[in-house]
């Protein structure tokens, strides 16, 4: 159990990245895993941030004017970007011998609480959410 918001995500990312290295020495594969989830989970931090602040930038043209409550919807836009960025620069440049004390819960998290994380994680992912629009067309 964790609790809501962006850091929930980032509880269940972390949860994740243990199993997978927990387990490298099982599976040779879950290392490229790894690896792979926090490139994807970097790449998607960064293009959630360019489109919210293109769109905010669409609005301002079509109505006109600047507003400071825009300005400073973009500055919360980056301040959270920067954070989601930051954990997982901190992911990346963590040691597997330091990794052992980054865990969350290590104990609690198995195969099948690995396979819900990694369920819940991809739902959110824009493709999933959308994936009825793409049935109906």
């Amino acid at each position: 159990q964790v609790s809501g918001g962006d850091d929930e995500i980032q509880q269940l990312q972390k949860a994740l990245l243990d199993y997978l290295d927990k387990n490298t020495e099982i599976d040779a594969s879950l290392v490229f895993s790894r690896k792979f989830y926090i490139a994807q989970w970097f790449r998607d931090t960064t293009m959630e941030t360019e489109k919210a602040i293109k769109s905010q930038k669409d609005e301002d043209s079509s109505e006109g004017t600047h507003h400071a409550k825009d300005v400073e919807t973009t500055g919360q836009i980056m301040h959270r970007a920067e954070s989601r960025k930051k954990f997982l620069r901190s992911i990346i440049k963590t040691t597997r011998s330091q990794f052992s004390t980054f865990r969350m819960n290590s104990d609690t998290v198995d195969y099948e609480d690995a396979c819900l994380i990694v369920r819940y994680l991809a739902s959110m992912r824009p493709f999933a959410q959308s994936f009825d629009i793409y049935l109906t067309q």
